[in-house]
């Protein structure tokens, strides 16, 4: 089947998902998770929760579904971010999503480009920018005309640069690939008898915040709000997503990390530590027993979610990834966030905007999304701190196609 918006080979029967008979909402956003968690190169950023989380924090949606016969090929949800009266920008987190085949992925890359500009053209709005931060190693060849940002230069980044634990291997594998400092402070943290456990219960996310505030005062950032982590908690919980891990020492909560569950990877998320009892190194057993949980849940990596850069050991974010390393596994280096310009002027008006909030608050916490937590750091996600209140979740959540 072909589709008139668009008749090139070598891909011809892709075709945008909205010429086909369509699906129930809910079903269409069942049919698109369960693609994007199959698929290695996406993440939990393209799923049905996150991006009706994310209209929690004002951002708008669309989505674009490609398929090739009955099965999806790749597409995108994509984000729409209004940073001005008059102004707004497109946002593709975890994406787009591309089949593994360089020439059908090119394909869908171009179509999906084509159907994006398609409904920049019918917004009220002046779109200044398309944003994309796929979870490729390198730039396809395909792939041209895009600007890359640097890290921490802007609010609505996520970090390019993670570690990752290999989980397959036997658990006295995955220890003994552990730099050696790692492994005495996991066994000091169980001769001190420090606990683990899990509670994402009204008060286990007054605990978190209490954590994790704390840290936030204790680094000098601006910590996210409770109903930042109530709503995100309360969307990623049903369908078993994610969950909030504590290390507990005589009695008392002394660290914590929030963990997203999506395809083959387990994400630690946010964290904290309270500055007391530091001598019993809670955050490395904390970090042990995530490993195993996800591990026992059939996921095949702990993604740490955000390290410095390679070769800059003045980076904000070093004494983090140092806590990171010590667990072993490998660094991955993602291409650099990318920006497409529609429109050069209103970009330039927004590089200005937002380098004047940076200049006003000089909270780079948000930029990169990096919790800079001594002992429990992590990247979180960058959000607009003018966010509104929660909006009815229940009709967000629907991947419309474009047309």
């Amino acid at each position: 089947m072909t589709s008139s918006a668009y008749s090139p080979p070598p891909c011809a029967d892709v075709i945008p998902a909205q010429v086909l008979p369509q699906p129930s909402p809910t079903n269409r956003w069942r049919e698109w998770d369960t693609f994007v968690e199959a698929t290695p190169n996406s993440g939990f950023m393209q799923s049905s929760w996150w991006i009706d989380f994310r209209s929690t924090c004002g951002f708008e949606n669309f989505g674009i579904i490609l398929k090739d016969g009955k099965d999806i090929a790749g597409g995108a949800v994509v984000l729409k971010f209004l940073y001005a009266e008059h102004n707004c920008f497109y946002y593709i987190q975890d994406g787009p999503v591309l089949p593994s085949d360089e020439l059908m992925a090119e394909e869908v890359f171009r179509v999906i480009l084509k159907e994006i500009e398609a409904r920049r053209k019918t917004e009220r709005h002046t779109v200044s920018h398309l944003r994309i931060e796929p979870r490729w190693l390198r730039l396809p060849d395909f792939v041209s005309g895009l600007r890359a940002i640097a890290p921490l230069t802007d609010p609505y980044l996520e970090a390019r640069d993670t570690r990752c634990i290999d989980l397959s291997p036997p658990e006295e594998a995955i220890l003994a690939q552990m730099k050696p400092k790692g492994r005495y402070n996991i066994h000091l943290a169980q001769r001190h008898g420090v606990s683990i456990v899990e509670d994402t219960s009204e008060q286990g996310l007054a605990d978190f915040q209490d954590i994790y505030e704390e840290t936030a005062v204790r680094q000098g950032i601006a910590a996210k709000p409770p109903d930042y982590f109530q709503a995100l908690v309360s969307l990623f919980s049903p369908s078993h997503h994610g969950s909030i891990f504590f290390a507990g020492y005589q009695g008392v909560r002394v660290a914590t990390a929030l963990v997203v569950y999506f395809g083959s990877r387990a994400t630690y998320f946010f964290g904290g530590s309270r500055d007391i009892h530091r001598e019993v190194m809670a955050p490395y057993l904390l970090h042990f027993e995530i490993m195993r949980k996800a591990k026992a849940l059939g996921h095949k990596c702990y993604d740490l979610w955000g390290i410095a850069p390679p070769n800059e050991p003045d980076h904000p974010w070093h004494n983090f990834t140092a806590f990171k390393a010590k667990f072993g596994g490998a660094e991955i280096h993602l291409v650099p966030t990318l920006d497409y310009i529609y429109d050069a002027a209103a970009y330039d008006r927004y590089l200005a905007l937002e380098s004047r909030r940076k200049s006003s608050t000089e909270d780079m916490a948000e930029a990169g999304g990096a919790g800079i937590f001594s002992g429990m750091e992590s990247t979180e996600p960058v959000d607009s701190s003018r966010r509104p209140k929660h909006r009815n979740r229940q009709n967000s959540a629907q991947l419309k196609s474009v047309g």
